[in-house]
């Protein structure tokens, strides 16, 4: 007979592991000798030995009971349904990986890539990092909520950045974000906006969900002199 740090150390487990194996009923726990201490045998010794043995394989510990007392038929079956869920969990896990890997991306983890190349072309032009956050935004939640517009709008889009007039254009507005909406070139920007559009011809498809365009604006801040170029634009 052998006490509890002898077992412990004969499975290479410690003395918390066996105690806490007793009370989850894996391991029967002997009643105490005269001395007042529980001496465990070899029978203790070998089912230790397999609760760890398990318990290191990735088998739960609420299954390890079941598996102890099961014929070879139900603990094959056991065994097969505990690794099917082991892969399942490592798939999981994988996945979690690559989304974890895709954060170093910036907004192509949030993005599709035809808008995550558009937003860099923001860059390259000139436009802020906040009107490109505004602009990644709204394109979040266009996605989301209406994919095929939003297919539609980054196509027309990404065929638009690649005219200066409409660089220019864009590098203007983005910066009358902080003018004063008493600021003169505000009817000239709305102007030229308008000349570009009339030259450049009608695109169908309906516009954006004008809610989703609010919901961004208030979500990136107020700006007096943008409301007032599209005032402007509604005249």
């Amino acid at each position: 007979m052998i006490t509890i740090g002898q077992l412990a150390n004969y499975a290479g487990v410690t003395i918390k592991a066996v105690r806490h194996y007793h009370e989850r009923g894996l391991l029967a726990e002997p009643p105490r000798d005269a001395s007042g201490y529980r001496r465990y045998s070899a029978a203790h010794a070998v089912d230790l030995i397999k609760i760890k043995t398990l318990a290191e394989a990735g088998v739960p510990l609420a299954r390890i009971k079941e598996l102890l007392a099961a014929d070879p038929d139900r603990f094959a079956a056991a065994v097969a349904e505990i690794d099917r869920n082991l892969q399942e969990r490592a798939a999981e896990l994988q996945r979690t990986r690559e989304r974890i890997a895709r954060l170093g991306a910036g907004d192509r983890l949030f993005v599709s890539p035809e808008v995550a190349d558009f937003l860099d072309r923001l860059r390259g032009i000139g436009v802020s990092e906040r009107g490109v956050r505004m602009e990644r935004d709204m394109w979040i939640l266009l996605q989301s909520v209406s994919p095929e517009q939003a297919a539609d709008w980054i196509a027309d889009k990404r065929e638009a950045i690649g005219d200066p007039g409409f660089q220019a254009l864009y590098v203007e507005y983005d910066a009358a974000f902080d003018w004063s909406p008493d600021d003169p070139r505000l009817s000239e920007l709305a102007d030229r906006a308008r000349r570009w559009l009339a030259g450049r011809g009608t695109r169908s498809g309906p516009a954006p969900d004008p809610t989703v365009i609010r919901l961004v604006a208030t979500a990136t801040g107020v700006s007096p002199a943008w409301d007032r170029l599209a005032e402007i634009a509604r005249r």
